[in-house]
């Protein structure tokens, strides 16, 4: 087997701070230096390693890449979606990595496959010869004549915007650097709005840009000197409207402009109040606004277009605590609310002229529902997209005046696979301060709940971001081995609400953890599983959450995944050079101003806490272009789990050395990287390598 790379602490290049009378030498600061050539090789030295380690696992993943791959209707394209004079799709072609962006001319009002399709952006021509690619704007002109796009090929989400014509297939001379996701036409297609991003990758100024004219030459129309607020840009569904949004984690401003006047000024809508957030778009001469001012849960409002201030917003839907109002759309006849309720999703229609409103049902008890592509705003036809644990992901037209419910897609699972060989179900953990805590899951019929099954359990809990209960066609591979999966619906996400949201966030952060390992207790107490056979895995801000239990809890988990987790949290929250730190302060605090702070997330950042004792099976990865969790932070932990940690079973690290936060890019790699994963999973559970 491979040795152990070279512990990086024999480096012996450490930093030293003293905060709030706190003096802490870091041992692995150097690892941040990714040009330093040691830094290189300590993670090479890792890969090797990991390669090593995993390398009897190699038939079980070639087998679960077989499986995964086998489900997938390679060749397939999305529902058309109508805007203006065409019908707008995606399709992919089996062997290719990436999607082809297509659509057809619009002929008798409805789609037509015989009609001549004309292919937008092939993303496998844009991708050739890059180790990486992914697909940021994507915005038609009004006319239908052009194309913005932006492309990353590197993963570390600074995107160059180009721009084709569509009549002719070809791309204009004009480009544009560092730019972020979106960007929005005016009317007349003259000009696009676009941002750009500061040193440490934050969206935060928004230009103007005349085609045919040089970007030297683009017009600054707004910078953001507050590091906290992150701008954005987007025209309206009526396209009557740009809209220039700057959000903190708490805080809202919107501007609005006519698109059809794009050298005008943009109108704010309501000053920033700090902690009041809002969103807004229009319907005709008035603006539905979606605000928590007031309104814990949030509500929904109106206000004239002409004058958009808080003294003239009129409230429309109120519905009150328990009841999490997350968005509206908005037609020309009616609206459809997004809420969130009793933790599953909600859409409710509301017809404008009378004011008359119902909800629209689903048979299933658990089950996830939310807006579609839709593109057009004079219809009565409202797109939305469905799945739940044992549905694959399923796309409905909903008539806004028959109520008829119309199956356009249901996302085909190839290989014989049939949703009434498998079960689901909510239960309910108890966290010790006594909160009852939602699990979705799902497992093939026929599991014994006698403790004997193998079990993952996800976890993320940051943001406001629920985990909704959703169908993975890859899943069915653990499935099929005897493996229950569950979500566990921890505080610090939305499931329940703003203050399921706000109880685990600041200083009460502790809350994820504790309610994750009651969850993972509540699934061994009730038999679905065992301490030998429970697996945990978690991502990002769901990475933090996989170091922290790992400390808190690792006699309950026979193996623990965190991908590009979170792990140096403390470190990079005390760093403002540092990418997202400063917006970071309103979900974590800021540990330089509060010593309170600072000693509460010492307490419980990953890294700060490896002790000797005898940890899980781990799995890390990471990329070592991402700019939302640094390399640097799983890289230092590895380290320090090497040399304090009591390791009896493995601990891999796996960098990806050319890709950023979301991993390797293109489909068949990502299913290679799934299928890594899941077969440590499996190896580590002592699961049956073969499926049923």
């Amino acid at each position: 087997m491979t040795e152990l790379p070279n512990p990086p602490r024999a480096k012996r290049v450490a930093s030293e701070r003293t905060l709030h009378g706190d003096t802490v030498v870091d041992e692995y600061a150097w690892l941040r230096d990714r040009e330093d050539p040691d830094t290189l090789a300590y993670l090479e030295g890792e890969n090797a390693y990991c390669e090593a380690v995993t390398a009897h696992m190699a038939p079980l993943r070639a087998s679960l890449f077989d499986e995964i791959k086998a489900r997938v209707q390679e060749t397939d394209m999305s529902v058309p979606a109508r805007l203006g004079d065409w019908w707008y799709y995606t399709r992919t072609l089996e062997g290719s990595q990436y999607a082809i962006q297509c659509r057809r001319p619009d002929r008798r009002g409805e789609y037509d496959e015989g009609a001549p399709e004309i292919v937008l952006l092939d993303e496998n021509v844009l991708a050739a010869g890059a180790a990486y690619f992914n697909l940021g704007a994507y915005a038609v002109s009004p006319d239908g004549t052009l194309l913005a796009y932006s492309v990353d090929t590197s993963g570390d989400e600074a995107y160059t915007m180009r721009f084709r014509d569509l009549e002719r297939g070809q791309d204009l001379p004009d480009e544009i650097p560092n730019t972020s996701y979106g960007a929005a036409w005016s009317a007349d297609g003259r000009f696009l709005f676009y941002v750009t991003l500061d040193e440490a990758k934050r969206p935060y100024r928004l230009w103007r840009h005349r085609l045919g004219t040089a970007s030297t030459d683009d017009r600054l129309i707004r910078e953001e000197p507050d590091e906290r607020f992150f701008l954005g840009i987007h025209t309206s569904r009526s396209r009557r409207y740009l809209f220039l949004s700057l959000h903190s984690m708490v805080t809202s401003e919107i501007w609005m402009l006519p698109a059809d006047a794009p050298e005008a000024d943009f109108r704010v809508i309501e000053p920033r109040r700090q902690g009041i957030e809002y969103d807004a778009t229009d319907q005709g001469d008035r603006l539905l606004i979606v605000s928590n001012d007031g309104h814990e849960d949030f509500a929904l409002f109106s206000a004239p277009a002409g004058a958009p201030e808080r003294a003239n917003w009129e409230p429309l839907w109120a519905p009150g605590p328990g009841t999490r109002v997350l968005g509206v759309d908005a037609f020309a006849g009616h609206y459809v609310i997004s809420y969130r309720a009793r933790a599953l999703t909600g859409l409710r229609v509301v017809r404008t002229a009378d004011g008359e409103a119902h909800d629209i049902a689903f048979p299933e008890p658990v089950y996830s529902v939310g807006p579609g592509t839709n593109l057009g705003y004079d219809t009565t036809m409202y797109r939305l997209g469905y799945t739940s644990m044992t549905v694959p992901s399923t796309v409905y037209d909903y008539g806004l005046d028959d109520r008829r419910l119309t199956l356009r897609k249901r996302q085909p699972v190839l290989g014989g696979f049939d949703p009434e060989r498998y079960e689901s179900a909510r239960e309910w953990a108890t966290a010790p301060d006594g909160t009852r805590v939602p699990i979705s899951l799902v497992w093939r019929r026929g599991v014994a709940r006698d403790g004997g099954a193998p079990c993952l359990l996800y976890g993320y809990g940051s943001y406001e971001a629920s985990m909704d209960p959703g169908f993975s066609s890859s899943r069915l591979s653990l499935l099929d081995r005897g493996f229950v999966y569950a979500i566990a619906h921890v505080r610090g996400g939305g499931e329940l609400g703003r203050r399921w949201y706000e109880d685990g966030k600041l200083l009460h952060k502790r809350n994820t953890f504790t309610d994750f390992i009651a969850c993972a207790d509540h699934l061994i107490e009730a038999g679905w599983t065992s301490a030998r056979g429970l697996v945990a895995r978690g991502g990002s801000a769901g990475g933090l959450l996989m170091g922290a239990v790992a400390n808190l809890g690792p006699d309950r988990f026979r193996a623990i995944v965190a991908e590009q987790p979170f792990v140096d949290a403390l470190n990079t929250i005390i760093d403002p050079s540092l990418p997202l730190t400063v917006i970071e302060w309103e979900e974590w605090g800021n540990p330089i101003e509060s010593g309170d702070v600072y000693r509460y997330m010492k307490g419980y950042s990953p890294y700060e806490n490896v002790t000797d004792q005898e940890y899980p099976a781990l799995l890390v990865t990471t990329g070592l272009n991402d700019p939302r969790v640094g390399y640097h932070e799983p890289a230092k932990w590895v380290a320090r789990l090497r040399e304090e940690g009591s390791l009896r079973r493995p601990l891999v690290l796996k960098t990806e050395m050319g890709s950023g936060h979301f991993g390797p890019s293109g489909r068949y790699e990502g299913w290679r990287q799934e299928a890594f994963v899941l077969a440590f999973v499996i190896d580590a559970a002592g699961a049956r390598t073969a499926p049923d």
